[in-house]
């Protein structure tokens, strides 16, 4: 067995990631350069855009006050969500690796991936309702990125 094959048969079998991606249709020959309208990627732009309308009704409602908010299972449904949409980020940096197209846009959903359970841990950890407040913001804004990444026009080399 080549070490190539044996590598490829290691990752398949430690990252679902990989497996996931592998699964994907490759892209059409004719296909529009942005990735947004294809199914996984409109599944990012549809997930993280609820979880950020979420994010944002807990800042205007000041959820941010209450430390046990976090602790309830509104909140233990929203984590069990946002690792969920991570993993999609991450299912979409391995495509678009795969493809070989589209760097930034690749690396960038790998870093939001990385991303959002640091922002969840950091809205659990938080001591007083401003930090809180603050995390939150943040994890907002992270979501809103997720969306604009994937919406935005796509760019030229430079």
């Amino acid at each position: 067995m080549s070490c190539g094959v044996a590598l490829t048969l290691s990752l398949l079998l430690s990252d679902p990631n990989v497996a996931m991606a592998a699964a994907q249709p490759p892209a059409a020959a004719d296909a529009p350069v942005s990735v947004a309208g294809e199914p996984l990627f409109a599944d990012i732009v549809t997930r993280s855009g609820m979880l950020r309308t979420e994010v944002q009704g807990w800042l205007a409602a000041g959820a941010g006050d209450q430390a046990e908010f976090f602790t309830g299972p509104d909140f233990s449904r929203f984590k069990s969500q946002a690792s969920e949409l991570a993993a999609l980020d991450m299912q979409g940096h391995l495509i678009l690796k795969e493809r070989g197209t589209d760097g930034d846009l690749k690396c960038i959903l790998r870093g939001i991936s990385e991303d959002i359970p640091v922002k969840v841990a950091a809205v659990e950890g938080a001591s007083t309702p401003a930090e809180r407040r603050v995390a939150l913001d943040e994890l907002a804004y992270l979501l809103n990125d997720n969306v604009e990444v994937i919406t935005a026009p796509p760019q030229p080399e430079v």
